[in-house]
């Protein structure tokens, strides 16, 4: 029976979040599975995978093919890395201490850059958020300018009217 890795689809409309599932190839897209290996949620920033990675890893080993978008989850989490490192301990190339600790000296790495990303965007964020702040701020002083300005013409406006009249008062007399 040939095995895939791929996602079942579940959610509400407009709002989907998948499963990653070990599915017979014949089965359906949300049909029937074999195992549930963790669940995919691209609605969040960033998007959200909770993975049992020991599962996957046997999975492959006893030759589940992964769909593309699977397998692209798959490598984003370091199961195909840790699958090729097995490979390698199982042929005799590598000592499992030595897989082990090119994996993590990875993960190390992995970590780092998602971190350093999630404070870039933090920063980037913050900064757009800050020159908003400052536009609206030079948008009210503006208004307030504007205002106060017509409010001294407009004060200005009856006493020069009021001068005017008396000035013809005086004419008339």
């Amino acid at each position: 029976m040939a095995v895939k890795i791929r996602l079942a689809r579940r959610g509400r409309k407009k709002r989907a979040m998948y499963d990653i599932v070990v599915a017979p190839s014949a089965a359906g897209r949300d049909g029937k599975f074999l195992e549930k290996l963790g669940t995919y949620n691209p609605n969040t920033d960033p998007s959200t995978i909770v993975l049992k990675s020991d599962r996957a890893v046997y999975w492959l080993m006893v030759g589940a093919q992964p769909t593309d978008t699977a397998r692209s989850i798959l490598s984003h989490e370091g199961v195909l890395l840790r699958k090729h490192l097995q490979v390698g301990v199982n042929k005799g190339a590598i000592t499992q201490e030595q897989a082990d600790e090119k994996f993590s000296a990875w993960k190390q790495s992995k970590d780092g850059q998602v971190a350093g990303a999630a404070e870039s965007k933090q920063q980037s964020e913050a900064k757009a958020r800050q020159e908003r702040l400052d536009a609206e701020r030079k948008v009210s002083a503006d208004r307030a300018a504007a205002l106060a300005k017509k409010n001294v013409v407009v004060e200005e406006a009856p006493a020069a009217a009021g001068e005017t009249t008396e000035e013809s008062a005086e004419s008339a007399e």
